[in-house]
């Protein structure tokens, strides 16, 4: 815009839909902003001790900011940024590795009793210790890779969706109101993925949290 890069705008603009309350009494708006941010935050913090409650601010402000992403992305003529795999390993990465490290750091011999499974066959323990280390960076792929492919994949159906319903309109206008109401009922359902998504993303590394404190 005007020969100036915007990105740094679009990238802080999620945090403008949640304003800091600077009343005594709130609206509306922020009133059921703050319950919402209140009930997430006890159902995904209630398992946690007190080492793992120190990253409460961290996880909420994840699921904000990947479900106001989400949200943002459904409007037209919008970018969703976390259709790119690129921002959600950029963002599962050093979190899991966070929780890793605070593993190894304060639980070092749990973390690596989670190679070996108690009981192993002596053949059998090579082998597992390798599948277990697979699976442990296998972790943030698949945070990643569930986030892109969930969001692409409603995106590309209300898209295809959406170009059928304009190319039904003067072929058969009975057809085109029945795929209209596919697509408006795929538009709520992925307001619904949108949230559901962002909540997933965040209680996964919650979990992977709980596990290594």
């Amino acid at each position: 815009m005007m020969g100036l890069p915007i990105v740094i705008i679009i990238t802080m603009f999620p945090s403008i839909m949640f304003p800091s309350p600077t009343r005594l009494i709130n609206n509306r708006l922020i009133s059921i902003q703050q319950w919402l941010v209140q009930l997430t935050s006890k159902q995904m913090l209630s398992i946690h001790n007190q080492k793992g409650q120190t990253w409460a601010l961290m996880l909420m402000s994840l699921i904000l900011f990947i479900g106001s992403t989400n949200l943002l992305g459904l409007l037209p003529h919008s970018f969703t940024p976390t259709t790119q795999l690129s921002l959600n390993l950029g963002m599962a990465i050093p979190l899991w590795a966070g929780t890793v490290i605070t593993g190894f750091r304060h639980k070092t011999k749990a973390s690596l009793a989670h190679f070996l499974p108690q009981g192993t066959p002596l053949p059998l323990i090579p082998m597992l210790i390798i599948i277990e280390t697979i699976s442990l960076f296998i972790q943030p792929m698949a945070l990643a890779v569930r986030l892109t492919a969930n969001i692409t994949a409603g995106h590309l159906l209300i898209h295809l969706i959406g170009g059928a319903t304009l190319a039904l309109m003067n072929i058969s206008t009975i057809t085109a109101m029945v795929t209209f109401t596919i697509l408006v009922l795929l538009t709520i359902l992925e307001f619904a993925v949108a949230l559901i998504q962002a909540y997933v993303f965040t209680l996964l590394v919650s979990l992977y949290l709980h596990d290594n404190t």
